[in-house]
């Protein structure tokens, strides 16, 4: 098995809203926000070759929406998912698998686009795009909070042109040496990628742990839909992360490709981050 990095983009978010309760005196020593209170923030996928199977984790936000809509995240940098598929030599008609942790914009708008003549195109003619029924639903039938983060145009042509796959939450398997776990703090039923790599576990964290800023447990996004259920799947998941020397790849930090965690007298902190071809 071969792990690939795939750096989609660049954007920024809301400082306050990426942490929740935390004061800016505290979450600015690890994130940085610029003078409108804004911080970067990466959208890194993960390719993983697997024999015959070519399998993308995530796929960013995508270029479909309009200019309004893209003026409120200050897309930015030379990174995009197609230049750095190319760099990888990989096209999109060699992609078979599109593993999507959950469905909101800036996970999965890069798996449909538009067409020559205006109509919905799937980036991945050959793909199963990848989700699970109680997401799937979550998601076409949105709560209020989250309605602005589950755009039709991103999620609806999966089905509508027959390349939606559900995952079975039981089994919790992809491919061999590849399962997945779930979390339903951030959103419900989000699922994490569970890989074993060159004699490690690489745990891709999505949006349970965005960034290495947010491995102390009251850091919690202002965005997840019961905060405190995220508190108790973190505390789990980073002392399990800790105890089994788990490698953590990050698809929002900025910085970090991938880190590990230690335990202290103070609970569950970072430990190393590096590249993830270090390992």
């Amino acid at each position: 098995m071969e792990l690939h990095v795939v750096n989609t983009g660049f954007f920024k978010l809301d400082g306050g809203a990426m942490f929740g309760v935390v004061p800016k005196t505290l979450w600015s020593r690890t994130n940085q926000a610029d003078e409108n209170n804004l911080c970067t923030w990466a959208m890194r996928s993960l390719l993983v070759v697997d024999g015959n199977r070519i399998v993308l984790i995530d796929n960013g936000i995508g270029d479909k929406q309009d200019a309004k809509f893209f003026s409120h995240f200050y897309l930015h940098g030379d990174d995009s998912l197609d230049k750095n598929l190319k760099k990888l030599g990989v096209s999109p008609h060699q992609i078979t698998d599109n593993f999507l942790t959950h469905l909101h914009f800036d996970h999965c708008g890069g798996g449909v686009k538009y067409g020559s003549h205006g109509q919905y195109e799937m980036t991945f003619p050959r793909a199963t795009y990848w989700s699970n029924k109680e997401h799937w639903q979550w998601a076409t039938v949105p709560n209020p909070r989250e309605k602005a983060s589950f755009l039709e145009d991103n999620i609806l042509p999966m089905q509508e042109l027959g390349q939606l796959g559900y995952l079975d939450l039981d089994k919790k398997s992809f491919l061999p040496g590849f399962d997945f776990i779930t979390a339903d703090g951030h959103t419900d039923k989000q699922m994490l990628p569970k890989i074993q790599y060159k004699g490690k576990t690489v745990v891709f964290v999505a949006d349970l742990l965005p960034s290495v800023g947010h491995i102390p447990l009251p850091y919690v996004m202002g965005y997840d839909t019961r905060p405190l259920l995220t508190m108790d799947e973190k505390a789990k998941f980073l002392e399990e992360a800790a105890r089994e020397e788990y490698v953590l790849f990050l698809e929002h930090d900025a910085e970090n490709e991938c880190c590990t965690v230690k335990m202290t007298d103070r609970g569950v902190r970072l430990d190393q981050t590096f590249r993830l071809d270090e390992i």
